[in-house]
């Protein structure tokens, strides 16, 4: 069982987000929990405005 696994938030939608495999050589540079928030990141600004 996977326990403990780090997380973050996701900087588009602000929902948290587990580490993954395939984020195991860039973690510290991955800012979006999906594809999706990743195409909508002119969004972001958006909300910040």
């Amino acid at each position: 069982m996977k326990k403990n696994l780090d997380f973050k938030f996701c900087i588009v939608c602000r929902l948290p987000f587990n580490w993954r495999k395939k984020w195991k050589k860039n973690w510290e540079n991955v800012k979006y929990c999906s594809e999706k928030c990743r195409r909508n990141k002119k969004l972001l600004k958006v909300k910040i405005n």
